[in-house]
């Protein structure tokens, strides 16, 4: 109980003394999670709604592994990403293990399936005769779409809240692409894992509480703006 006590005081310490280090961390840790946020959107929204909206032979099995990709271990990413870009891997030549950009890698392959697939599920939700209705008026079919994606802005939100809580909190592929280098590499999830191997509780659970409340505030934001658009 005294370590947790300890660690909300020496929080609120980090916090107003302006720790560098903390602050560092914390500005890496939303710059690589918000970027692979992003790039997960701009890869899942137009790939989502082509998977929801137009039928092929194989569109079953693509879903399957969009779905199966929701729940794909971020340990097994960070072997897969390792695997690519060390050095004697095909993307060696890039040396971009143990960089951010290989962070970012790693968390765009972990939040892109549950971006992709909660927007799938979002736009299959609505009703097919929507579609039939608005092509029936003469509605060119990026038309069509954009009038999908206002109606089904709502679990979309759901979509960027999700994909960005993937990342925001993992730590396995981090620690495996990134390799936990202070200064460098070292982001809060990361950081906290070190603290608690130390045996420095108090630092770990200080970073804990900042992770969180960086989490709630992002969350805060992005759910205001989606019960605003109701």
């Amino acid at each position: 109980m005294q370590n947790l006590v300890d660690g909300i005081v020496k929080a609120f310490q980090l916090l107003i003394q302006g720790d560098p280090e903390v602050i560092r961390i914390t500005l890496l840790s939303l710059q690589v999670s918000g970027l692979a946020t992003i790039i997960s959107l701009l890869l899942g929204l137009p790939i989502g709604t082509f998977l929801a909206l137009v039928n092929f032979p194989t569109k079953r099995f693509w879903i399957s592994v969009i779905n199966t990709g929701m729940a794909l271990p971020p340990v097994v990413v960070g072997l897969i990403v390792s695997i690519f870009l060390w050095r004697s891997g095909p993307l060696g030549d890039l040396h971009l293990i143990y960089t951010p950009t290989a962070i970012v890698i790693a968390q765009v392959l972990i939040s892109f399936p549950v971006a992709a697939g909660l927007i799938i599920s979002a736009l299959q939700q609505l009703d097919p005769r929507l579609r039939i209705q608005m092509l029936g008026l003469g509605a060119s079919k990026i038309q069509m779409v954009l009038v999908l994606w206002k109606e089904a802005r709502l679990p979309m939100f759901a979509a960027i809240i999700a994909a960005f809580g993937s990342v925001i909190s993992e730590v396995g592929a981090s620690m495996m692409v990134g390799g936990n280098l202070e200064g460098h590499t070292r982001v809060l999830t990361t950081a906290i894992v070190l603290e608690t191997s130390r045996g420095v509780f108090a630092s770990a659970i200080a970073l804990s509480i900042i992770l969180i409340g960086i989490a709630f505030l992002v969350n805060l934001g992005l759910t205001t703006i989606q019960q605003r658009n109701r």
